[in-house]
């Protein structure tokens, strides 16, 4: 039996970085950079797919930069919601899967309760429509997918509310951070290697497992804080002697481009059902995080 090729994008990125470790084991990775595979170039997406002929793409690569997006439509749009689907066309043609990440910014934010997956989408800002575009791209092809839902990434890597926190707090005495918007910090790792997980589930499964799973689903660490309770517990578990005062603000003392939504809480129940996993609570993932440093 030929081994299974993985094709895994955005490898130096937060969450790709972290893939290229856990899906070792469950085929050949080849992984792929912005430089190997741009997802603004929609016709090298298309070859490099066809050059690699993986039976699995996992796409962590995005367009990133929300309040940049604003201003930067057509780039955002390609990038997060035609070049899922260029994806997704490619891998239905070749009787591949397809896993993807999207955002809790596919949801307005005006929910009470933690969202779950059936709930109505309303993004308010023009990433959270990008990555909209892309799950609808991907489940018009017809290909056999998981989506999964996420939010306030963050990991040793790249840009990330958790390193702009540690750089700020050594340089001053005081923070301002938002308060009044809740959601779930995610480590880049949790994210990694629950789909590990959930991938090493559909490599042992039988022909229909696909079939029978495809879709999107929730994946955001355990429990919820405010933006500002994140900054206190990066400063509280921090090996830094350095502790700065860190004060609650609301959103509208810190305008943005784009606008966030206020809760940004996501159910994981239907991952818990589906696949038997749960992530940790959120600050059992920043104190492993930062035991990393």
């Amino acid at each position: 039996m030929s081994e299974r090729t993985i094709l895994l994008t955005g490898v130096n990125g937060q969450v790709g970085f972290e893939l290229a470790r856990t899906l070792q084991g469950l085929g050949r990775v080849v992984a792929v950079d912005r430089s190997r595979l741009d997802l603004g170039d929609l016709d090298q997406v298309r070859r490099v797919v066809r050059e690699v002929k993986p039976a699995l793409i996992v796409n962590p690569a995005a367009y990133t930069a929300v309040d940049k997006a604003e201003s930067d439509v057509e780039a955002a749009m390609r990038a997060n919601g035609e070049a899922p689907g260029v994806l997704a066309e490619e891998a239905k043609r070749l009787g591949a899967a397809l896993v993807h990440y999207s955002t809790d910014y596919v949801f307005d934010g005006t929910k009470e309760s933690a969202y779950v997956e059936d709930d109505a989408v309303n993004p308010q800002n023009i990433y959270g429509k990008s990555k909209l575009a892309g799950e609808q791209a991907i489940a018009a092809s017809g290909c056999d997918h998981l989506i999964f839902r996420t939010s306030w990434v963050y990991g040793a890597r790249g840009k990330n509310f958790l390193l702009t926190m540690l750089r700020l707090g050594a340089e001053r005495d005081e923070l301002s951070v938002v308060a009044d918007q809740i959601g779930a910090p995610t480590w880049s790792v949790t994210i990694a290697a629950l789909t590990a997980n959930v991938l090493a589930q559909a490599v042992a499964g039988d022909d229909g497992w696909w079939a029978q799973k495809s879709g999107v689903y929730h994946l955001t660490a355990g429990g919820s804080t405010s933006w500002h309770g994140f900054a206190q517990a990066i400063f509280a578990l921090s090996a830094s002697e350095k502790k700065p005062e860190v004060k609650p603000i609301p959103a509208s003392a810190y305008p943005t481009p784009a606008k966030r939504p206020a809760n940004s809480r996501m159910s994981n129940r239907k991952l818990l059902d589906t696949f038997g996993l749960q992530a940790p609570d959120w600050q059992e993932a920043l104190r492993l995080s930062l035991a990393d440093r």
